[in-house]
């Protein structure tokens, strides 16, 4: 399983599940190894040009269908390029800031951005991905004009907050919590709408104000188009039966996520209707391929 981002975040963290569901379902060992860069194109192209049997397939997330709409020149086309064989979870976003500024709550940091832009960035661990999409919402619902800074992923994006080189970031509450609390970023709210159980103390961002602001990333396994249906067949139960294991949905609990579980059609038209309302977002924002 080629996870095309670096280890360590909620990204890979969902593959090797995945990747330990599937080991189980099938009795076959399944090595996952991540190859960074291009904005997941390296790790991706490479699972498409491996040949189509099942002995290669791709751990990726949301961000994954959305290659041609953040890159210039895309190698390939990722909604009829590959097959999704299971989505596993989804976890919601947390809204993070660099401890250093003054500001402690959500209104002072609007006002703050909004006052003077050119002192925020918003750091994103991939363009495309669920908090890159959500920096564009905050700042279109807010009317901040904060710079969105793309990273090749979350790991070397949050150290950057941390450090004080960019200001404010959304990513998958795996990731965040333990840096929250920690001390090392400030924690603003969760994309929830409602608090969560696993960190009671976070506001939601509805709460913290802006009304209605809830983002999710989801984290999925796909294939090369051309792989025979039995064996997208195979995948598919090996990876939603494993997911629904009661073990599993309470480990996936104490990580702040929840199991997705659908049919294989069904996963089809979410994909397509999830591209093309974010799709619709980048348009909005005017965002431009890079």
């Amino acid at each position: 399983m080629v996870v095309p981002y670096t280890p360590g975040a909620a990204t890979d963290a969902m593959a090797r599940l995945a990747a330990q569901k599937i080991g189980e379902r099938l009795g076959v060992p399944v090595v996952v190894e991540n190859r960074a860069g291009g904005n997941g194109a390296i790790g991706s192209l490479a699972v498409l040009q491996a040949p189509a049997d099942g002995y290669t397939i791709l751990g990726s997330a949301s961000v994954h269908p959305m290659a041609r709409q953040v890159m210039k020149a895309a190698p390939y086309d990722p909604v009829a390029d590959f097959v999704p064989l299971s989505r596993t979870a989804r976890g919601p976003l947390v809204l993070v800031m660099d401890p250093r500024r003054p500001q402690q709550t959500l209104p002072e940091v609007v006002e703050a951005a909004k006052r003077d832009p050119s002192r925020w960035s918003f750091a994103v661990s991939s363009l495309g991905a669920a908090g890159h999409l959500s920096a564009i919402e905050f700042n279109r619902v807010t009317g901040a004009r904060v710079e969105i800074v793309g990273y090749r992923g979350t790991a070397p994006a949050l150290s950057d907050v941390a450090a004080g080189n960019a200001q404010l970031m959304l990513d998958a509450v795996l990731a965040m919590l333990p840096m929250v609390r920690g001390g090392q970023v400030r924690g603003l709210g969760i994309a929830t709408p409602a608090r969560t159980a696993l960190a009671p103390e976070l506001p939601t961002l509805s709460e913290a104000g802006l009304p209605g602001f809830e983002f999710y990333s989801w984290y999925g396994v796909w294939g090369p188009r051309a792989l025979p249906a039995e064996i997208v067949a195979r995948f598919h139960e090996a990876v939603t039966e494993g997911m629904r294991e009661p073990e599993t949905v309470q480990r996936l609990a104490s990580l702040g996520f929840e199991p997705v579980v659908e049919s294989q059609p069904a996963l089809e038209s979410f994909i397509r209707d999830d591209v093309a309302r974010n799709a619709a977002l980048l348009r909005l924002a005017g965002f431009q391929p890079e």
